[in-house]
């Protein structure tokens, strides 16, 4: 893989409650000085419009090509950011683990505030990757976001949610299918 940290911004957006010291997402913005978390306002109380809000102007806020880097419920907030279809900046979209915030059982009621989940293509290349034992999100949904956003799709079995409790530390397998996205762009 090429050093993509010279030519692209990656956006890391966690989900629910932040990414943890744990979580691959943490790792990746230590080990990559292109890496910025976007942060939110309320981590535990999402609001839409203000997380939305601050990934545009995480986006606005610089001139290289940006890559998002989202993990669960950001993968819905990346699904809002790109119904509007204007890219600006952002070249592609990683998708982990998306929750889906319509499902009653298994999902915070604060994340209903995100419902419905935008089925709209995604304006620049995407990759949804996806775990066989997610609780937060069946499979066959997750492949019907991946259709309905125009994504490519990877199914990992048994990964559970693809976060801390996985303990993928830096997580190699994740690097492997940010540098193919990377390829697409």
């Amino acid at each position: 893989m090429r050093d993509a940290t010279n030519d692209y911004d990656f956006l890391v957006l966690p989900g629910l409650n932040n990414s943890g010291v744990d979580h691959w997402q943490s790792y990746w913005c230590l080990a990559f000085r292109n890496a910025t978390r976007v942060l939110q306002d309320s981590w535990d109380n999402p609001r839409p419009e203000a997380w939305l809000k601050n990934l545009d102007a995480a986006i606005a806020g610089g001139t290289r090509p940006a890559i998002l880097i989202c993990h669960s419920l950001s993968c819905s907030l990346a699904a809002h950011w790109a119904a509007r279809g204007q890219p600006g900046r952002v070249k592609a979209v990683l998708l982990v683990a998306p929750s889906d915030v319509e499902r009653p059982e298994n999902t915070p009621d604060s994340v209903r505030t995100f419902a419905p989940m935008p089925l709209k293509p995604f304006p620049v290349p995407s990759l949804v990757v996806e775990s066989t034992d997610d609780p937060y999100v069946k499979v066959e949904r997750a492949r019907h976001f991946a259709k309905a956003w125009g994504s490519d799709y990877c199914e990992i079995p048994e990964l559970g949610h693809i976060n801390s409790a996985s303990k993928l530390g830096f997580w190699p397998q994740g690097l492997l299918l940010l540098g193919q996205l990377l390829a697409r762009v």
